[in-house]
């Protein structure tokens, strides 16, 4: 953020490259984490912050003037689907589930312009605010990788098998 506000023409260009680089590496790394919670609700979360990162791509590129709002939602899509998982996880605090959740019904204020554009900075903040708690967390504490590997191990052990016949 501190790159696109502060940098612009070539040099807030290249910011947008290294945000949507750093959102695709955050993507992949959560569905990483989140897989053994859920797989679908995992995958739905991050196939639904890869459309958001489109909908930045044709921001960036000005073929779609009013795409970063199209991105917002997606993203708000994203931390809802995120909330639930890290909510229904073992291995991360609940309350950061609930934290980011929030975050990402203030990032779907952005589906009316107007009404995001009324609780503005409001939403900003909230949305802010849900995924940096999220983000601190796994940076400073990590997960539970004891409870996390107990989790992996359940889901692997739920997944149906395919037995060759004899």
């Amino acid at each position: 953020m501190f790159l696109e506000l502060f940098l612009g023409g070539r040099l807030g260009f290249a910011a947008d490259i290294i945000q949507m680089t750093g959102m695709l590496a955050v993507t992949l790394l959560l569905y990483g984490i989140f897989r053994p919670v859920s797989r679908s609700i995992s995958l739905l979360a991050a196939a639904s912050n890869l459309v958001g990162l489109v909908g930045i791509v044709f921001e960036v590129f000005r073929s779609n003037p009013r795409g970063e709002n199209f991105a917002m939602v997606f993203h708000g899509t994203f931390c809802l689907l995120t909330g639930y998982l890290v909510f229904k996880s073992n291995f991360l605090p609940r309350i950061l589930g609930v934290l980011i959740a929030f975050g990402g019904l203030s990032w779907l204020t952005y589906i009316s312009p107007p009404f995001a554009s009324y609780l503005s900075p409001y939403n900003v903040a909230c949305g802010l605010l849900g995924e940096a708690s999220l983000f601190l967390w796994l940076v400073v504490m990590g997960v539970n990788v004891q409870r996390w590997n107990e989790q992996a191990a359940a889901a692997r052990d739920d997944t149906p098998q395919i037995r060759a016949a004899v």
